[in-house]
């Protein structure tokens, strides 16, 4: 096993060098033309919603039913004990940059993968290749209500609500049902609809919105959600840092541990780290972070940071084989 890994390490440095080299001759792949124009003041309003009824109800549920979960939704409930250090949110937002679709801290572009997300989640039972399209004609949302929860129409009905013109359900309504639902998957499904709709895409605070619900259909198809995520954690990064302001609505704990991990000084990286039970969130929530670090602090982190200051690897990727060329074809 460890003969394997030194082998694999050593094809990743040719890799890496075929990419560098490959990055010189070739240049970027932004579209001819096209500018990336940066205001000079970001103002990001991070809020986040209420989590104490999450935190609550899982503390509750004993082992048998967090483990059905866990087999059915990976390790998304993970994300609900992590603290957003919303200063740390707020300066990486002001290095995105919208063009490149990457941060860039002084002399470093650094850009959260699909791969990077996969792992932090660790939802094994979808097809990887199978992502999110929304429906030509959906269900309606009433509709969508009733088949979650098994309630009546004319309680689904007195549920729906509209914020800034977007249908959506109260949390507080779901909530007696996660706790009381005599259909005990019912709960788990309603709890991790929950954790989507307040963590993950945390559009409308204290609520979950149809588009939410729409997304959380098609996951008993088997797509895998972290496409998802991962764009819209772009597309909000993207939003707020044209405009100078706004709420980042991406889900702001993947992104937390996301930047953190490369900080994350590893010595002698255990095997463990590359097998499919290690869970990188609870490994992350055992760890000690800093706390109270200002604004000013990151700041001068990421103007000043430098390849020797990080983990270019995240050390809870497991290794993969990849085809980067065939013969002298990239």
């Amino acid at each position: 096993m460890q003969e394997l890994i030194i082998q694999t390490t050593e094809k990743n440095t040719v890799v890496r060098d075929w990419s560098l080299k490959t990055q010189k001759e070739k240049g970027d792949s932004l579209m001819e033309g096209c500018v990336s124009n940066l205001p000079e003041h970001v103002t990001v309003n991070v809020r986040q919603n209420n989590l104490e009824d999450l935190v609550r109800i899982w503390n509750q549920w004993d082992s048998n039913t967090r483990g059905i979960f866990t087999e059915r939704y990976g390790d998304i409930a993970n994300l609900i004990p992590i603290n957003v250090d919303k200063r740390l949110i707020q300066v990486m937002v002001k290095f995105w940059d919208p063009a490149y679709q990457c941060f860039t801290f002084n002399q470093e572009d650094m850009t959260p993968t699909i791969e990077e997300y996969t792992a932090l989640l660790r939802i094994d039972n979808v097809q990887l290749y199978k992502i999110y399209v929304k429906e030509p004609k959906p269900m309606t949302f009433k509709k969508k209500l009733m088949r979650l929860t098994d309630m009546t129409d004319i309680w689904a009905e007195k549920q729906i609500k509209k914020k800034n013109e977007t249908s959506c359900i109260p949390w507080f309504s779901l909530r007696d049902l996660v706790l009381n639902h005599p259909d005990m998957l019912k709960r788990v499904n309603l709890f991790a609809l929950a954790i989507y709709g307040q963590i993950v895409f945390p559009k409308v605070l204290g609520h979950i919105e149809v588009a939410v619900m729409d997304f959380f259909e098609r996951l008993k198809q088997g797509i895998n959600p972290v496409p998802t995520i991962h764009a819209e954690t772009f597309r909000s990064l993207s939003i707020c840092r044209r405009k100078g302001e706004g709420r980042f609505i991406g889900c702001a704990q993947l992104l937390n541990v996301w930047i953190l991990s490369y900080f994350w000084k590893v010595e002698g990286t255990p095997f463990h780290m590359f097998s499919k039970t290690f869970s990188p969130l609870e490994a992350y929530l055992e760890k000690e972070w800093p706390k109270e670090v200002t604004e000013q602090h990151w700041v001068s982190v990421f103007q000043n940071l430098r390849a020797e200051d990080i983990t270019w690897r995240a050390p809870w990727i497991r290794h993969s084989v990849l085809l980067y060329k065939v013969g002298n074809q990239d």
